[in-house]
């Protein structure tokens, strides 16, 4: 028999709220015989990723957690990808997915223009210059922040502000929204049927793709 493998998803912050809203977005994705998938933060790290400093804080805890762990894939839950390469380095040709990487390959399978739902204005100009160096200004139309922490983003409270922040991207051009933080993850449903417009979760996205991957390595 095959062995399925095992998925580690690693969220950058110290917020225990922020794990448990990844955990349970991964939910549809623990099907029988297919590989385990498990979550956890990185104890050591901010409780929120808010700055560049914050997301290059965890680089090194980052590497040290995929040397030391035997998973056979990666999914950094972070929507600013910290040190992706870097973890890719670290892995040793073990699969690593970057969750915006993989949230915004999704975006443009399921229309002509995307738009990201952004934590804060810091976030915006990180995002920006991300779909910069992945060569997809001309189908970006912007980012938008809702002024919110990662922990706040894990409430229902948020959800009406995660809708006006997609009605303006909407009334901008875009036809597909992305959200632009892990601990955003339970809204997805809840804002697609609000909005009437494809909503992205990037964790479930790169966690999909891991699966995906471990398939195919034993096929």
């Amino acid at each position: 028999m095959r062995r399925p493998g095992r998925i580690l998803v690693i969220n950058p912050n110290s917020s225990l709220v922020v794990t448990a809203a990844i955990d349970a977005a991964m939910q549809p994705l623990r099907i029988a015989g297919g590989p385990e998938i498990a979550v956890d933060l990185l104890r050591s790290g901010p409780p929120g990723i808010a700055t560049q400093q914050d997301a290059d804080s965890v680089v090194i805890p980052l590497v040290e957690r995929v040397r030391g762990d035997g998973a056979d894939a990666f999914v950094l839950a972070c929507f600013s990808d910290p040190g992706l390469h870097t973890l890719r380095e670290a892995a040793g040709g073990r699969p690593v997915m970057g969750i915006a990487e993989w949230g915004l390959l999704r975006a443009l399978t399921l229309g002509e223009r995307f738009g990201i739902i952004a934590l804060s204005l810091a976030s915006v100009q990180r995002q920006q210059r991300y779909v910069r160096q992945m060569g997809l200004g001309d189908r970006y139309v912007a980012s938008w922040p809702i002024d919110a922490s990662a922990a706040e983003t894990a409430g229902e409270a948020v959800r009406e502000r995660l809708a006006e922040a997609a009605r303006i991207l909407i009334a901008r051009g875009a036809d597909v929204l992305v959200l632009g933080c892990a601990g955003m993850a339970g809204h997805r449903r809840a804002l697609q049927d609000l909005i009437g417009r494809p909503v992205v979760e990037p964790t479930q996205q790169a966690v999909a793709a891991a699966i995906g991957a471990l398939l195919l390595a034993e096929a």
